[in-house]
């Protein structure tokens, strides 16, 4: 600040953010099914003497299906980065790593920063190059402004590569082969190609010398270990060079990120939570977001994972306390939990001041900020974050959202979707959900009352919706050209044959449903008998539609009576598959009904598909 009277310009004091201790990094690990994003996980979780089984050995099909966090303490971090930081500790305490099912959950995690994680490990099989799931994965890294590592998984599968289990990547490229660093180097390019496709630089990171222009990739190998001391280093490294503020961002009264709720066997509702800011105790008051609004309990009970136990599946693996500081998972017992929201904030407050403002924050994120339109798609999600992803994506396509809403379908979304007045909108989208106990059978099957589409991954549901609008929009259009062909079934008069042939004039009775100029007609047990030329009354006045109960004389094209037709015999309309599948959308009288079912058992004889 210049005294008064010099003539200089006063320059305001800066306003300095008061700051408390470093907590660790936390950590999203991301990346298509089969890449090893998992194998990654496990290899940090079997480092140091607490080492933990693997958890890709206990997921179904070795694919994650819940959200995990797993701690690896600095004491770990640092013995195991010794040779790649010449023996210089980290100012971390740690890194808490988060392995999610997918980028519905990572897309559901946020905080006050936007995203739960500081930064994120995308892994990549160097093989296999970028799939749907990691451009997925990168725009939502970039969506949420979350710094991120590559890790080149699988430098193991290139032809040639001599792996050693701990050995850092550049220790390993001085022993491969010419040939071998040749074939690395194409794969290499290949990947450089296709990131610069989507707007990212990304450069293998010990040739790097700006980390703020370019991505680190680090090659490795998690199922031989090698190459993970350097995804290590060059993680914590970056999240202590760059995040300084955000880490010590620590003050104040806790705050943390609910990942799920479970029913735990003794402990009843409890949430598993990413502390990440302040501090908890048992005793404390929480403040939750609850689909109704926010929502107000008491911690009764906290427990820690012990050691490096993933916390999805620590089992008896956990260890009670009364005060947990951030960064750190907890799961917490406290009355009322059925509410929560996953994917939501849990705030402290021990007194009125923290309750007000926390609730008034609660009442934002339980805000759902979806664009609804007058005429548009029913979409679900479990989170508030899953909603939106998924409206940010039809937004995106320019399909309108006629109702968002959090959990389970329910009655209300199946007659909202069928109100809908165009075909195209007659539908449910669902990101992670299913219907209740009460309507989930009456969204499967081939008799499902409305279309639904369900996934636990955006872009499946994206495919799968443009394909359903693409074969929706073909049945309108063929529908447009032709009448609708409805079940009919017809008796051949006792005398009354005018004309044996070219074409055969006989009097036929409407038994039941309706016939129209034009059908075809055949035996129910799949005989043609030919097309429909003419109808006409017994005062010869030509109709183009008989009903039930209606005698008439009818032309048929392609019979010869008392060699394929005889009187008695009884004939049903042909109905095709498509208008089959149309008519049960419609209102049917009964009659019409079991014709169509008759005709529906006789096509199936041979098409098990047919008119689904």
């Amino acid at each position: 600040m210049s005294e008064e009277g010099d003539g200089s310009e006063t320059i305001p004091e800066e306003v300095v953010k008061d700051l408390g201790w470093q907590r660790q990094p936390i950590v999203a690990v991301l990346g298509h099914v089969d890449h090893g994003k998992t194998s990654v996980l496990d290899h940090f979780r079997s480092l140091g003497n607490e080492r933990q089984a693997s958890v890709m050995d206990r997921e179904a099909g070795g694919i994650t299906q819940h959200i995990g966090a797993t701690e690896v303490p600095a004491k770990i971090l640092n013995e195991t980065c010794a040779a790649m930081t010449g023996g210089k500790d980290f100012n971390s305490p740690g890194l808490l790593f988060i392995d999610t099912p997918g980028h519905h959950s990572f897309t559901s995690l946020r905080s006050r920063g936007g995203a739960l994680a500081d930064i994120a490990i995308l892994v990549v099989d160097i093989m296999e190059g970028l799939q749907p799931q990691t451009i997925e994965s990168l725009r939502i890294l970039r969506d949420k402004k979350t710094p991120f590592v590559i890790a080149a998984n699988k430098v193991d599968r290139l032809h040639g590569w001599r792996t050693e289990d701990g050995r850092s990547f550049i220790e390993s490229w001085a022993n491969q082969r010419d040939d071998v660093k040749q074939y690395f180097e194409d794969r290499y390019w290949k990947l450089l190609g296709q990131f610069s496709e989507h707007g990212f630089n990304i450069e293998r990171y010990d040739k790097i010398r700006d980390f703020k222009s370019n991505l680190a990739l680090v090659p490795c190998s998690a199922k031989d270990g090698e190459g993970l001391q350097d995804l290590l280093t060059v993680t914590v490294g970056l999240a202590e060079r760059f995040l300084e503020e955000r880490l010590r961002d620590t003050l104040g009264d806790g705050e943390g990120t609910v990942l799920e709720m479970k029913d735990e066997r003794g402990l009843g509702k409890t949430i598993d939570v990413i502390l990440n800011r302040g501090e908890l105790n048992v005793g404390d008051t929480i403040t939750l977001v609850g689909a109704d609004g926010p929502f107000s309990t008491h911690i009764k009970g906290m427990f820690r994972p012990k050691g490096m136990s993933e916390m999805r599946d620590a089992g008896d693996r956990w260890e009670s306390c009364d005060n947990a500081i951030a960064a750190c998972g907890l799961k917490i017992v406290a009355p009322g939990l059925e509410k929560v929201l996953a994917g939501t904030t849990l705030r402290q407050t021990n007194n009125s001041e923290a309750k007000k403002a926390a609730e008034a924050e609660a009442r934002k994120e339980a805000t759902i900020s979806v664009d609804i339109a007058e005429e548009g798609v029913v979409i679900k999600a479990d989170t508030i974050g899953g909603l939106e992803a998924l409206a940010f994506e039809l937004n995106k396509l320019e399909i309108p959202i006629r109702m968002a809403t959090i959990g389970p379908v329910n009655k209300r979304d199946i007659i909202t979707a069928q109100c809908a007045e165009d075909p195209l909108n007659q539908i449910i989208l669902g990101f992670s959900v299913k219907g209740n106990s009460e309507v989930q059978p009456r969204l499967e099957g081939p008799d499902a009352e409305i279309k639904f589409i369900t996934a636990d991954i955006i872009y499946r549901i994206l495919e799968e919706f443009e394909e359903w609008r693409g074969a929706t929009k073909a049945e309108m259009e063929a529908a447009a050209r032709e009448n609708l062909v409805y079940p009919g079934h017809l008796l051949y008069l006792a005398d009354h044959t005018f004309r044996n042939k070219g074409p055969a004039i006989v009097g036929m009775r409407v038994v039941g449903g309706r016939v129209h100029v034009g059908q075809r007609i055949m035996k129910l047990d799949g005989t043609q008998i030919g097309q429909i030329k003419s109808l006409r009354t017994r005062s010869s006045e030509e109709v183009k539609e008989g009903r039930q109960g209606d005698e008439l004389a009818v032309a048929v094209m392609g019979p010869t009576v008392g060699r394929h037709i005889d009187e008695g015999d009884e004939f049903w309309v042909d109905i095709p598959a498509a208008h089959a599948k149309r008519l049960r959308k419609i209102e049917l009288t009964s009659i019409e009904e079991e014709i169509l079912e008759e005709i529906t058992r006789l096509h199936r004889k041979n098409d098990h598909f047919w008119g689904r």
